[in-house]
């Protein structure tokens, strides 16, 4: 290979690792703002722009060179995967788990309390009959230990999960010491 072909090269895989950093960056500064965590947010934001205008100058410094665009795109589409993967092992923030059951099923909040989650349960009417519909305010990090607990418990409720930013952090009084 000539010296050219070799710096070519280099400079494509430098392009295209600078592309991984800033829109993985990118994708964890999201992810921060939405969260409320927006020093975090104003940091990874200063740096990923500076890796992205490294990697533009790289790219515009030869616009001859497809090797270069190719490298940019894919450094992209890889950056936005591997920031994506990043984001849910980081399990940052909060979800709201609501467990939805029939009144005659192995009621759930019992054993999501012995496991250290905060439960409140409402009765409500479903289009089958009576339900009892538990909620909790979990770390993303403890959705898997949740969901396995709730399935062995009673393996027919419904569950769904909802990203949320608390607005606060205290926790409720319990139900008997409310209004006294």
């Amino acid at each position: 290979m000539t010296p050219d072909t070799v710096n070519l090269v280099l400079s494509a895989l430098l392009i295209f690792m600078l592309r991984i950093v800033d829109v993985s960056l990118g994708t964890l500064r999201i992810g921060f703002l939405v969260r409320g965590a927006r020093g975090l947010a104003g940091l990874f934001g200063f740096v990923e722009s500076l890796v992205w205008l490294i990697a533009a100058a790289q790219v515009l410094s030869n616009l001859d060179s497809p090797l270069k665009f190719v490298a940019y795109a894919g450094g992209y589409a890889t950056g936005t995967m591997l920031g994506v993967s990043v984001e849910r092992w980081l399990a940052i923030g909060e979800t709201i788990m609501r467990v939805v059951a029939p009144v005659d099923s192995p009621p759930v909040e019992d054993a999501l309390r012995e496991a250290g989650f905060y439960v409140t349960v409402l009765n409500a009417r479903g289009r089958d009959g009576d339900v009892r519909v538990a909620f909790s305010v979990l770390p993303r990090r403890r959705i898997p230990a949740a969901l396995k607990l709730v399935g062995e418990v009673n393996p027919q409720a419904f569950v769904t999960l909802e990203s949320t930013t608390p607005t606060a952090r205290n926790v409720a009084p319990p139900a008997s010491k409310v209004g006294k």
